[in-house]
């Protein structure tokens, strides 16, 4: 029942909407990740409102600019839950940034389909918890075992951003390597929002190692693989895991981009025999100026599950009628991506792919 004034028992609902709350970065080094993201989420928002929405409510995203700096995503966390009252948070960038949103997400509001793969957000579980994307341990284990097929894995170093970001994937990469009796050859570490990768660049030189696993921004890494192709007689492979962005390092790097290697945690953005993807480029490229890339698909595909959710829920849509929705209404296939959520277990998809990035920045799997 609708109380007075018409607002749901739960904030961020009223007869006529539905109100989902994001931090993202929207400008500085991360920007290109953070608009994607949102902007692929609303090209299938917008799609859902013009037919009539969900139930005759319309989804509202509100995003606010946190830059990748987890303070400021904290502060706009913050602002989501108390001042604008959201049904639950949504599409949130980063690790670091994510984590900053943990303290509301404690409290019973919904956090789905962050674009992290900590195992933070994977282990111990979390009810409120919803991941439509593999984590970070399964990337770099991919990434291991194709290094350990060619005969690299001995000498693997890291490249990792030193907040919760690249810790998490310098563990994924640990890990890998302790099950196969191996240790990392070599480290180095960036600063989030920083380009300066002089001190890391002449360590891993000095260490001179077959491959190097980068788990850092796509500006950063984009400055790293540069200054490690400058001037040397020989380079390592380089990997970077899924959050660096294809579309964003491809950019940067120009045509210094071929060869660089990335691990996938959705389907390519270019293969439109797959339903989910040809339904993603009518809806998202109608605008001037769009491109394809994994970020946008990314936050189309968790929009997409999102409204499944919203449309399997019986009664009232409440937080707590919403999350048994999507613990109970089976595996959902969004168009060749496959997603399923289970009681104990909010990990919706083990899907890892690895690709690479060919003449002219195309990235080929």
């Amino acid at each position: 029942m609708l109380a007075t004034g018409g607002i749901l028992a739960d904030n961020g609902v009223t007869d006529k909407t539905i109100v989902l709350g994001q931090s993202a970065a929207l400008s500085g080094p991360a920007s290109a990740l953070g608009t994607a993201m949102r902007d692929g989420a609303l090209a299938y928002f917008e799609s859902v409102n013009a037919a009539g929405g969900v139930n005759g409510r319309q989804i509202v995203l509100t995003t606010l600019d946190d830059g990748y700096d987890p303070a400021r995503a904290g502060a706009n966390t913050g602002a989501l839950v108390d001042k604008e009252q959201v049904f639950a948070l949504f599409g949130y960038v980063g690790t670091p940034t994510s984590n900053a949103a943990l303290p509301w997400v404690a409290k019973g509001i919904p956090f789905f389909a962050p674009m992290t793969g900590a195992q933070s957000f994977r282990e111990p579980f979390d009810r409120n918890i919803f991941n439509i994307r593999d984590g970070y341990a399964q990337e770099t284990e991919k990434i291991v075992e194709h290094l350990e097929a060619i005969g690299a894995s001995k000498q693997i170093a890291v490249l990792y951003q030193n907040d919760a970001y690249g810790k998490a994937g310098l563990e994924g990469v640990t890990q890998a390597l302790k099950k196969r009796k191996l240790a990392v050859f070599a480290t180095a570490s960036v600063e989030r929002n920083s380009t300066d990768v002089a001190a890391a660049v002449a360590k891993m030189k000095a260490a001179a190692p077959r491959a190097v696993i980068m788990i850092s921004a796509y500006k950063s890494s984009a400055a790293f693989i540069r200054a490690m192709r400058k001037d040397a007689a020989s380079v390592p492979f380089f990997w970077n895991v899924s959050f660096v962005g294809s579309r964003a390092l491809a950019s940067e790097l120009g045509k210094e981009s071929r060869g660089v290697m990335i691990s996938q945690v959705i389907p390519s953005p270019w293969d439109d025999k797959l339903g989910v993807v040809k339904e993603y480029r009518k809806l998202y490229l109608t605008k001037p100026g769009r491109e394809p890339d994994y970020a946008s698909l990314e936050g189309f595909m968790a929009a997409k599950v999102f409204v499944e959710g919203l449309r399997h829920v019986k009664g009232e849509p409440t937080r707590k009628n919403f999350v048994h929705a999507l613990e109970t209404m089976g595996a959902y296939n969004l168009g060749g991506y496959t997603v399923t959520f289970g009681a104990g277990d909010h990990n919706g998809s083990d899907y890892v792919d690895l690709s690479i990035i060919t003449e002219g920045g195309k990235i080929m799997y």
